[in-house]
């Protein structure tokens, strides 16, 4: 049925931010100038985890993967000409959401805004941090207390403003089922509350759960993903009304945004993605009870490297169009009353509450961590295990892979590359920075953040003092690893072998032979050098490499190059796997490979996986790395061989 007014659209956002805060500036102002109607920062991995640029995990990886963010003045260039009062900012931070969310402040004060008005969100949304990206610092407990402390802090000071994304997005990234997704992140937004309710007057805590909004993923099986936001609103306003009493329905309200999947854009025919791009985004867009409230796209040649603003420009027209040209906004909900979907919706809701179920019996989502993490590790391998098999079928990877060229990729300049000179830039400029600034009021501040920490006042109100004051990132984190302490989260990578061995009997008994060759088992280390997060694919290369019968080491994410060399002569690996996916390849890779030969260990094949273009991959094989792989090389067996084949000391093997 035609409804008698146009629904208004959805907010249009572009996830975007790199190099430096000056050059991301100039983007937002772009992208806005475009029609963009909402700001979504993309922060580099340093500014995510707590470090200066300066620090030395931070090689390598300054304004990678996002704009590096080290103190106000950064903060005060990045929103240069931008009126704060006038914008609603999504901004991707979680562990140091709480610090973020405070130059934001700091800026918009000297804008003369008014505060209260602010309009945006901050993700802080540590658990699924545990689960995918990885940018955690500290365990789960302090964590969520202070996701909580920014609840709480906004509820009275910025009553607008999202202080929580509860973030599924990475969840589906990480192979999450629609059921886990749905579970997941269901679990995580009951603990957060949970948590908050002793923070909050009674009387508010209903709006306070109205101000709780999710990000979700929406991949390539539209109709399923359609029901699966259905769900995901039945089920959220269940919970608000059964668990938290919530009776006013408009604090009841699933409330999301969406950035479609990125996990299912490839690397061959990359111009497919555009298809895959605009079907994921009627997933969300389609059924108006449960549409998002905003959404962001990625660019169609993501899986090749940085989009270019020509690249963003292409997704957001695609959101415009979808808006502004067709009819969808002119109608009531298109699927209310239709069997299908409900048998669906039925189904997918009933998978979640099971999932929920055994997560409460683990006392909720933080003491459920290692059990979610081995869940979407197995999940994920389930999916990969299809498109090997040919059960999944991805149009130009396992089928139709013959085809034109394609003319988007060709040129120098089909990818936008990061500026080599930004990093030092930065370094500059930090250094200036911190010249400048008056020592004994950063050093007042950070004293009364640290208190504040121990003592459990809300951390807030000194993180703010911390920002005017000229505290930078890494100093805010130092006091925050020095209170609550550091974590390295479950890999989810059991020891054991999985009950996923068909098909690789020929490939056991490789290794068998192989490794009575050596005198011994078949020894792989894989690390994962640098800041990114990112640990997918070295799970699921671990994971095959178990199952195929060698002797693992997987330690995580965010290791040194120093601790990768250590562990090598620990252990004395036959063969090391790197794998980096923020584009840092090049200078860790390097850090590595420089370090191995040092330490007399130079004779390790060492092999590299990542989003790495031909250019650099060439540049690596010069560095010694014996095989690179990418996102086409989705044949882990292959992978598996080429390992046998590089470690096998046998004359034949060389032949």
């Amino acid at each position: 049925m035609t409804q008698s007014q146009k629904d208004r659209p959805w907010l249009f956002r572009t996830y975007a931010g790199h190099s430096t805060a000056a050059a991301s500036n100039a983007l937002y102002r772009g992208n806005l100038a475009k029609g963009q109607t909402g700001l979504s920062v993309a922060f580099d991995l340093p500014t995510q985890t707590g470090y200066d640029s300066d620090h030395v995990l931070a090689k390598g990886e300054v304004g990678k993967v996002g704009v590096p963010v080290a103190h106000l003045g950064d903060m005060r260039a990045l929103f240069a000409d931008i009126p704060l009062d006038q914008m609603n900012t999504s901004m991707t931070i979680n562990a140091t959401a709480p610090w973020l969310l405070s130059l934001y402040i700091a800026v918009a004060e000297e804008q003369g805004a008014d505060i209260s008005a602010l309009q945006g969100t901050v993700q802080n949304d540590i658990i699924k941090e545990y689960l995918s990206r990885g940018t955690y610092i500290c365990p789960p407990e302090p964590s969520l207390r202070m996701i909580t402390d920014v609840a709480a802090y906004t509820r009275e000071h910025l009553p607008k403003w999202n202080p929580m994304n509860v973030c599924s997005y990475h969840l589906q990234e990480a192979g999450a089922t629609p059921e886990e997704e749905l579970a997941f992140a269901l679990a995580t937004a009951t603990a957060v509350l949970d948590d908050l309710r002793g923070k909050v007057p009674a009387e508010h805590f209903p709006e306070m759960v109205g101000r709780i909004s999710f990000f979700v993923n929406a991949g390539i099986r539209f109709v399923t993903e359609l029901c699966k936001m259905r769900a995901f609103v039945e089920l959220w306003d269940e919970i608000c009304a059964t668990r938290y009493g919530v009776e006013d329905a408009k604090y009841r309200r699933f409330r999301y945004g969406v950035q479609v999947n990125s996990l299912g854009l490839t690397e061959q025919q990359p111009e497919n993605n555009v298809y895959r791009i605009l079907l994921e985004t009627l997933a969300v867009t389609l059924s108006k009870n449960a549409r998002a409230r905003a959404v962001q796209l990625p660019a169609w040649n993501e899986a090749l490297g940085l989009p270019r603003p020509w690249d963003q420009q292409w997704s957001l027209r695609m959101q415009q169009i979808l808006a502004y040209e067709t009819d969808l906004l002119e109608f009531d909900d298109l699927f209310d009353g239709n069997p299908a979907i409900e048998r669906k919706v039925s189904t997918l809701k009933e998978g979640a509450r099971a999932e929920l179920a055994q997560i409460d019996g683990m006392g909720g989502a933080v003491g459920a961590i290692a059990y979610m993490k081995s869940r979407l590790v197995e999940s994920n391998a389930a999916r990969i295990a299809g498109i090997e098999s040919g059960a999944t079928t991805v149009v130009g990877v396992n089928k139709w892979q013959a085809g034109e060229p394609s003319p988007l990729t060709a040129g120098d300049d089909a990818i936008m590359v990061a500026d080599p000179e930004a990093e030092a830039d930065q370094l500059r400029r930090l250094a200036i920075w911190k010249a400048r600034r008056d020592a004994d009021t950063v050093a007042a501040a950070l004293t009364a953040l640290r208190a504040a920490a121990q003592d459990g006042s809300n951390i807030m109100p000194p993180s703010i003092t911390c920002a005017r004051a000229g505290v930078t990132t890494g100093e805010w984190a130092d006091v925050i690893r020095a209170v609550f302490g550091q974590y390295r989260a479950p890999t989810g990578v059991s020891s054991n072998p999985s009950n996923r061995t068909e098909g690789l009997d020929d490939l056991r008994e490789q290794v068998d032979l192989v490794s009575a060759a050596l005198g011994r088992r078949l020894k792989f280390l894989v690390g994962k050098p640098g800041l990114d997060g990112h640990s997918n694919g070295a799970e699921q290369i671990a994971a095959r490499a178990r199952d195929c019968g060698m002797d693992i080491t997987y330690e995580g994410i965010r290791l040194t190059p120093d601790e990768i060399v250590k562990a090598a002569q620990n252990d004395d690996a036959h063969v090391i796997g790197l794998s980096i996916l923020s584009g840092s390849h090049i200078p860790l890779v390097r850090e590595v490979m420089d370090k191995l030969r040092n330490a007399g260990l130079g004779h390790i094949p060492v092999i590299a996986g990542g989003i790495i273009p031909d250019e650099d991959a060439a540049q690596l094989k010069e560095m010694g790395v014996a095989k690179i792989y990418t996102p086409k090389d989705f044949q882990l067996n292959a992978i598996m061989r080429d390992i046998v084949t590089l470690v096998d000391p046998r004359p034949m093997a060389a032949e």
